[in-house]
């Protein structure tokens, strides 16, 4: 049983301001996520990262970045975040509850957005883990479906009980009123699961191989194609790395928000 520690009243900065906790859910013993409020003034693009934190033990604000997992047009911003025990960071922030003071960072930003794809048809949303975070706030976004044919988000994650949103994802998005019907015909979720049983167990890069990743009512090829696919990607140092190295041996370009190419990752979760 994880006991609510006494958070310090937290105080606004130039950079940050104090936002509440709205809701949290723990998705398991090592996965939670949680919505707080926003600002008025907090403008981000679906995809996008922000710094997030507390007060650390010396006083001072300690800080992470996280994608935002809700969509640009929300009144709350949601987070996921995996729980790790002795984390400077995270061992704090899953004892949070409703009503807390949070940290929220004044600026965000990231690469994980449709301004730095060319135009295509299929959009990949290829993340392990918490790497699911940003393809939740893209994928909530009307405006991605008007900019792709076909979205397909793959999660591949070490145990069942890891596959945060499952069911929202399983249900295409059934309930959200903007972009529900449009999810219907044009969203297509592959999860996965390495270490436990289950209907899809293979790494990314086997579900690429063997084409997985292409049948689920995407259209042809069922192989990227340059010309026509965009792909973000999100999650493991070893996943991106592996699949960033194949995409650039298929004639795929990285892009930039000031260089748009054919995938994307985000940078300033690179090492």
């Amino acid at each position: 049983m994880t006991v609510h520690a006494e958070i310090a009243p937290l105080e606004p900065s130039a950079s940050l301001t104090v936002e509440k906790v709205l809701s949290v859910t723990h998705w398991n013993e090592h996965l939670f996520s949680f919505t707080i409020t926003r600002p008025a003034s907090f403008r981000f693009r679906s995809g996008e990262f922000v710094m997030i934190g507390l007060q650390g033990d010396n006083g001072k604000p300690l800080l992470r970045a996280y994608s935002v997992a809700s969509p640009a047009y929300a009144e709350e911003l949601e987070f996921l975040s995996i729980k790790v025990p002795d984390g400077p960071l995270t061992s704090k922030l899953q004892q949070i509850r409703a009503g807390d003071d949070i940290y929220l960072g004044r600026k965000p930003t990231g690469t994980l957005v449709t301004d730095a794809l060319k135009p295509g048809r299929r959009l990949f949303l290829l993340g392990t883990g918490t790497g699911l975070a940003p393809w939740m706030s893209i994928i909530r976004d009307p405006d991605v479906y008007d900019l792709f044919n076909h979205i397909v988000v793959v999660h591949s994650v070490r145990k069942v009980s890891d596959l945060a949103y499952r069911e929202l994802l399983e249900s295409k998005l059934a309930d959200d009123p903007l972009v529900g019907d449009m999810a219907v015909e044009q969203l297509h979720y592959v999860p996965t699961v390495t270490r436990e049983a289950f209907h899809t167990s293979k790494r990314i890069d086997a579900l690429i191989a063997d084409g997985t990743i292409f049948k689920d009512g995407a259209s042809n090829p069922p192989e990227f194609d340059p010309e026509h696919d965009r792909i973000m990607l999100c999650g493991s140092m070893a996943m991106i790395k592996e699949t960033a190295e194949l995409l650039e041996s298929k004639g795929f370009t990285e892009g930039s928000n000031a260089h748009p190419g054919d995938y994307v990752i985000e940078r300033a979760f690179v090492g």
